[in-house]
């Protein structure tokens, strides 16, 4: 398959989207098809290991958040399925704590919503980083740097909502209530 992306990367034929939004996933997947791929969904994060075992994908694009499993969760239990396999975490609930922990536990990339297919596919295909990668000079704002700071201290706690409460001297709803809003702008 010839992309204009760096080929030197393990070749991807078959793709795994993984998230419970059922149209998001028919569309991606109609996307990739279009340009060659097979392509299989899985909607329940139940699931993705089954899924992943009888189809042995060469990729994944793996949701951040589902009902009751963290796509960072799942990471580790694919690429024990797949070595080589190469897993793009996609999500609108970015943060710069669950990207990191995403790259540290081998994921590829990491991308926020909403991404295009060809966008991806060239991900998928990148080994190396990319030093000349446009450095901004914004400061976040006071918001983002809560929103930061939650996720940071979320992740510590490892996602649990009443341990990042009682080390952030807040009220668990009131937790809840920021982390379930979208991430503010920068």
């Amino acid at each position: 398959m010839e992309n204009s992306a760096d080929i030197t990367a393990t070749p991807v034929s078959n793709i795994m989207v993984v998230d419970d939004d059922v149209t998001f996933c028919r569309v991606l997947s109609n996307a990739f098809s279009r340009r060659g791929f097979e392509v299989c969904t899985v909607h329940d994060p139940a699931d993705i290991i089954a899924v992943a075992e009888l189809y042995v994908p060469d990729a994944v694009v793996l949701d951040l958040r589902m009902p009751g499993v963290s796509g960072l969760e799942m990471i580790n239990p694919l690429r024990n399925i797949n070595p080589d396999i190469r897993i793009l975490v996609l999500t609108g609930y970015a943060s710069i704590a669950t990207a990191i922990e995403a790259i540290k536990l081998g994921a590829v990339y990491y991308l926020t919503k909403p991404a295009d297919a060809d966008e991806i596919i060239a991900r998928f295909h990148e080994n190396d980083g990319n030093s000349a990668a446009p450095v901004k000079n914004e400061c976040l704002s006071a918001r983002r740097v809560e929103w930061e700071h939650i996720s940071k201290v979320l992740m510590e706690c490892n996602g649990n909502i009443s341990a990042a409460a009682r080390s952030l001297g807040m009220h668990r709803r009131s937790l809840q209530r920021k982390m379930n809003k979208h991430p503010v702008r920068r």
